[in-house]
């Protein structure tokens, strides 16, 4: 991946020597950063929406590092993370990468390793803001279904077949057939197969 202005580095590190030390890094290589002292302060800030990542200390005044890990991902915050620690132990970093961390890197941190990560994991968020994209666009035209066009489409992702659907439903096999035309126009779905995989991905 190439490293631009577009993506943001989140560095939340209490040691100011640190903070300015990654800054630097990161800026001569075209990131965007900001720093935080503290998971509070962290939690509390406007955070713009582009790709980003978050490079966290483990130990931190008030809550952890990994208690914000555990705190972000209760609250629905998606964002991939980096932890740095210069008193990290294998229970610690497993934790931590069992609960979704790019990396955890020992401090003092090798810059290439880091600049690695972090790459790895602006990339991670570049795609699943993609993937979570297509799928509101996906929710959006499935939302434009009728009820009666909803159960055509409920039954043909199963495998039934037309008259199968006219049967269950009580209709003839040429309005399912216009119920089906109207469902692929509407979703914009080129195969059955397509259509299939459209609504799967809806929660």
């Amino acid at each position: 991946m190439t490293l631009s202005s577009r993506s943001m580095v989140f560095i939340l590190d209490d040691d100011i020597s640190i903070r300015e030390a990654l800054c630097t890094l990161l800026r001569s290589v075209g990131l965007e950063v900001r720093t935080f002292t503290s998971a509070a302060e962290f939690l509390n800030a406007e955070l713009p929406d582009v790709p980003a990542c978050l490079v966290l200390d483990v130990r931190l005044p008030g809550l952890s590092g990994l208690d914000l890990q555990r705190e972000l991902g209760r609250t629905g915050v998606e964002i991939p993370i980096i932890f740095i620690s210069g008193h990290g132990d294998i229970p610690m970093t497993v934790r931590a990468m069992k609960a979704g961390a790019v990396e955890f890197l020992p401090k003092p941190v090798r810059e290439q390793e880091l600049l690695d990560a972090i790459a790895q994991a602006i990339d991670k968020d570049r795609a699943a803001r993609r993937q979570r994209a297509e799928v509101a666009a996906v929710r959006v035209r499935y939302a434009t279904l009728t009820p009666r066009e909803n159960e055509v489409a409920s039954k043909v992702i199963r495998g039934l077949l037309n008259k199968q659907v006219a049967a269950d439903l009580g209709v003839t096999e040429v309005t399912v057939k216009v119920h089906r035309r109207h469902i692929m126009e509407k979703m914009q779905a080129s195969s059955l197969a397509e259509l299939v995989r459209m609504i799967e991905r809806l929660p």
